[in-house]
């Protein structure tokens, strides 16, 4: 099995608007880059906060009766499915800040992100079922071992914030897939090689989950995987589709169809409702969710096999894609 990772056209094409800088230039610029969208998501997100804020009958009575339960008012709606909801959505700003980014610093045309025309729907479609057999693979270890139950139909399920859910987590996969493999792993190619911007964007992704609650290091170890599988994924297929479908199912199945934690995120709307056995968190990930867990390392590092192993290695068909 060959592990070598070629230098795709996004990476030669990006080079050669622009010429790539240092790596510590690089991660220095993706610090600002990822503060300025930071800041864009919150100005998107202060206006719905506000309203649900402000519609809640406990957080209104306690604010003006000056009750000290208006804390505890506040935590649960920023806690809440609606709150999540407009954060997910609140991707948006990342979508768009880096796109323009690349675009208007870098000079960068919107193929070398890896929006590429040929076969996008395919590819979209594959990296679904692709994302919802890997994390299924995770739970069915969990189940076998004796580590998770699965407890039928969930309670809290309601249709349409499921719908909003689905919605929600195709932008937030996408938003993340564009920021660390789209925007930085091509960035950092121009100049290092590809299995140095692997491992560089890998960490980085693991660093931007730190304060996620039940963080653990074996949560960081799979968060690293996770990039690394991402990244060959992104070179391997030469597109963005196939990896922003695949980590958008990835979170959605979790929290929204088999009632597990994401990255220590709990929800109420999930189709099945499960229950982390006590003393197995080695294996099911504790309150940070699968993704703390061995059964996710397992998955993670015989899917990015898988990936060597199926995908030959080959040049992208890199079109210039409609930046619309």
């Amino acid at each position: 099995m060959n592990f070598t990772l070629e230098r795709p056209a996004a990476v030669r094409n990006a080079a050669e608007a622009k010429k790539g800088m240092n790596w510590f230039l690089e991660i220095l610029v993706f610090g600002l880059v990822f503060l300025t969208v930071t800041v864009g998501e919150t100005i998107l997100t202060i206006p719905p906060m506000l309203v649900i804020m402000l519609t809640n009958p406990e957080f209104l009575a306690a604010a003006l009766n000056g009750s000290t339960s208006v804390d505890e008012a506040a935590n649960a709606i920023v806690s809440s499915d609606a709150v999540t909801i407009c954060m997910l959505f609140a991707n948006l700003a990342m979508i768009g800040i880096v796109m323009l980014f690349c675009r208007a610093v870098q000079k960068r045309k919107m193929n070398t992100l890896g929006f590429v025309k040929k076969n996008m729907g395919k590819e979209y479609l594959k990296g679904l079922g692709f994302g919802f057999l890997l994390f299924s693979a995770a739970v069915l270890i969990c189940v076998l071992t004796g580590s998770l139950k699965l407890e039928g139909i969930s309670e809290g399920f309601t249709p349409g914030v499921f719908l909003l859910f689905v919605l929600g987590f195709l932008i937030q996969g996408m938003a993340e897939e564009v920021l660390c493999r789209g925007y930085f792993l091509v960035s950092f190619g121009r100049r290092h090689s590809m299995w140095a911007a692997a491992l560089a964007n890998a960490l980085l992704f693991a660093m931007l989950h730190l304060g996620n609650s039940g963080i653990s290091p074996l949560a960081l170890i799979n968060l690293t995987l996770f990039g690394i599988f991402a990244s060959v994924y992104f070179v391997k297929s030469g597109n963005i589709w196939g990896v922003g479908a695949f980590h958008s199912i990835w979170n959605l199945v979790q929290g929204n169809f088999y009632g597990i934690r994401v990255s220590g995120i709990n929800t109420a709307c999930s189709v099945f409702s499960s229950t982390p056995v006590e003393g197995r968190s080695l294996i099911n990930g504790g309150a940070f969710g699968l993704e703390g867990g061995l059964a996710v390392t397992v998955v993670l590092v015989l899917g990015t096999l898988f990936l060597f192993w199926k995908y030959p290695s080959r040049e992208a068909d890199y079109k210039e894609a409609d930046p619309r």
